[in-house]
């Protein structure tokens, strides 16, 4: 027998008693373990070669079986669960009814404005004669005027005031003025007008309204003021 005979011999023991001792390589290997193969890559088969003992990397190894890795299920996520919804108690509404409107308020009664003239000035030269107390015709024209304007007036109050300039002594002034007052009274009176709403007042030369030193001043001066308070019919 050729050396290279039993060298394949005993490699092929060895093989042959690795494989039944380990029960997993019937491929020829060196002694580290590694598969001889041919010059085409193949590995060399023993006699006892079968794809369960084949060396691993070898053709025909059987691939281990990779552990089996069981898959846990995701707990199903449960469906949300719908609010519920809010429970609206009944409330009876307020009944209507229709209401009239109210009457519109009757309008106030408009105030009668005071009636024009309030107040009046005659010039004394015009009522009486120098140093007199006596109305003279055309005074007595003037108060006509008065009096008749007076028809439409619901009248409250007449107020007839005298006044003079300060020639002559001042008491005789006075008493003249007042004398004035008196005689446009006691006209008015003749013409209607209530005596009981007319009063008289005598202001001498108390009262200017201009300046006595000259002519034109003191007939100025010289006046009757009548002066009527009341409202329009």
């Amino acid at each position: 027998m050729s050396k290279l005979s039993k060298l394949a011999l005993v490699l092929s023991a060895i093989t042959v008693s690795a494989a039944a001792n380990a029960g997993i390589v019937s491929n020829w290997v060196a002694a580290d373990g590694t598969p001889w193969r041919a010059a085409s890559g193949e590995c060399w088969r023993s006699g006892f070669w079968t794809p369960a003992t084949a060396a691993p990397g070898c053709d025909g190894a059987i691939a281990p079986v990779a552990p089996k890795v069981e898959v846990k299920k995701a707990a199903p996520v449960p469906a949300p669960v719908p609010e519920p919804t809010p429970v609206v108690e009944y409330e009876p509404s307020t009944p209507t009814f229709d209401v009239a409107p109210a009457p519109a308020p009757a309008p106030k009664a408009a105030v009668a404005p005071v009636a024009a003239p309030a107040k009046i000035t005659y010039a004394a030269d015009a009522f009486f004669a120098f140093d007199k107390s006596v109305v003279q015709p055309a005074g007595k024209a003037k108060l006509d005027d008065l009096v008749k304007r007076m028809q439409s007036m619901d009248i409250e109050v007449v107020v007839a005031v005298g006044h003079t300039d300060s020639t002559g002594p001042s008491s005789y002034n006075q008493r003249l003025s007042v004398r004035r007052a008196e005689a446009v009274k006691a006209y008015m009176v003749s013409k209607g007008v209530d005596a009981d709403r007319i009063f008289t007042e005598g202001k001498g030369e108390d009262s200017p309204v201009a300046d006595n030193s000259s002519r034109s001043g003191r007939a100025k001066n010289r006046r009757v003021e009548v002066e009527v308070v009341g409202t329009a019919k």
